[in-house]
């Protein structure tokens, strides 16, 4: 499917994008014309930047839940799975532990599941519009370390920073960290991997002479150790859910609705309420499931941990940047085509900086979350380690290494795999090493699917 490009910009005003046609006749009309250039088509495996909801065309559109069931499966065929293989895994890998452990499904486990996985996910939400683009940022794990220093260090007895500030001053450090080496990425003309490898060393020196060799800083203020560790109420939580469903509701329904009365694609009215009622059902289970007491002894402890709405609303926010505005399809253009974007007329080099500083922005909030939940920050931070979880997080969940196919759940899903691997094997008794080969294995057999699902892209287009 070819790419239509992004339309150019000049004085505030839009310009028609190039016409849909081959690559060389467009060229040869456009070089007529005195323009410039023409889009290329899609890259094998890249997403289509106007594509990235699920709506089918009209003219072909399903009637039936089985008309549904039978493009879906003949999608998967075509080597379009999706999210699809991901959701097996943890499916298979709950299955596995729950046999060999039965706490490993139990609701306090769940939970604490969740907790432990999201230093990845929010981190490899900010590695996603990296790898987009097609580059990679290896220093993202000593990002976060230098956002939680900084947090750490303000909030401390004498400097009485109020959480929000130091939270703030944080967040726009490692900002302008992400700033500064997507800088010399795209200004300079340097390798991602060189640049960002520099980081990772680099970074990590920054954060010892901050703490001092074998140093720990504890953190006092309630607030930042509430994040991690802190809870809302049982009724807090279902007040919470049942506002996220009804806004999701609202939006489903008046989106759609708008897209049929202009006579635009969108999905039957069964499909839209289908997804609204999934939503519903996945909250309650999940709300009910942080209910259940979870204590231990006559320790009482219910309630959605704070860390969780933290890490949806991210989600959320990255999710609406990516897919409805232009910044966003200008990422997946230049994943996909870097030529044909920079033809359309987009900057590249501020599309690229400005990702990187995402991705440092989002260690940033990943720094912090590490931090408030062992309440400290100390030298053996290990961010090296950190860092090729949060990679494996995204590739693992779905996007591609090659760029041009990504979504921010895909950092999610994967960071929900690593955390259920390392739970697992925790509960087992078994050694870090034995963690490392597991993740190891399953890193590359999501890596084999990318390429699989590439070369099948390349025999059906």
């Amino acid at each position: 499917m070819p790419v239509t490009a992004p339309a150019q910009e000049k004085d505030g005003d839009a310009v028609s994008a190039p016409d849909e046609r081959s690559g060389s006749d467009a060229e040869r009309d456009q070089a007529a014309r005195g323009s410039g250039g023409a889009p290329a088509p899609t890259p094998a495996g890249a997403q289509d930047v106007d594509d990235i909801d699920d709506s089918f065309p009209e003219e072909s559109e399903p009637r039936t839940f089985g008309d549904y069931l039978s493009r879906w499966w003949t999608q998967i065929r075509a080597g379009q799975s999706g999210v699809l293989p991901v959701v097996l895994g943890v499916i298979l890998i709950g299955i596995i532990f729950q046999t060999q452990n039965p706490k490993f499904l139990s609701p306090g486990n769940l939970i604490n599941l969740l907790v432990q996985g999201a230093v990845y996910m929010l981190i490899g939400m900010g590695e996603v519009f990296v790898l987009l683009l097609g580059e990679i940022d290896l220093s993202l794990g000593f990002v976060a370390g230098i956002g939680a220093v900084v947090v750490t260090e303000l909030v401390q007895p004498g400097r009485d920073w109020p959480w929000y500030g130091a939270i703030f001053a944080a967040l726009v450090v490692t900002a302008g960290i992400g700033a500064l080496q997507g800088t010399l990425v795209t200004r300079l003309r340097l390798p991602s991997f060189v640049v960002t490898l520099a980081g990772l060393l680099g970074w990590q020196g920054v954060m010892i002479l901050l703490l001092g060799e074998g140093g720990t800083i504890p953190i006092r203020n309630n607030v930042v150790n509430a994040i991690s560790n802190g809870t809302l109420t049982r009724l807090g939580s279902w007040l919470l859910m049942a506002a996220v469903v009804v806004a999701f509701a609202i939006v489903q329904i008046v989106q759609d609705g708008r897209r049929r009365a202009s006579g635009l694609a969108a999905p039957r009215p069964f499909m839209t309420y289908l997804r609204v009622l999934l939503v519903a059902l996945a909250g309650v289970g999940l709300v009910a499931l942080a209910n259940v007491d979870r204590g231990v002894g006559r320790f009482v402890l219910r309630g959605m941990p704070i860390v969780i709405p933290l890490v949806f609303g991210v989600l959320v926010l990255w999710s609406f940047i990516l897919g409805r505005t232009r910044f966003g399809r200008y990422i997946v253009a230049i994943g996909g085509s870097a030529e044909a974007a920079r033809r359309a007329g987009i900057n590249l080099a501020w599309i690229r900086t400005a990702a990187f500083t995402l991705g440092a922005l989002s260690a940033g909030i990943g720094g912090l979350v590490y931090a408030s939940r062992l309440r400290s920050i100390s030298t053996s931070f290990d961010g090296g380690t950190i860092v090729l979880y949060v990679v494996a997080t995204a590739v693992i969940g779905g996007t591609s290494l090659f760029g041009g196919r990504g979504h921010p759940l895909h950092a999610v899903l994967g960071g929900i795999v690593i955390a259920a691997i390392v739970n697992g094997m925790s509960l087992l008794g078994l050694s870090a090493a034995i963690q490392l080969i597991a993740t190891a294995l399953v890193l590359l057999a999501s890596i084999m699917v990318d390429v699989v699902v590439r070369r099948r892209g390349t025999t059906t287009h």
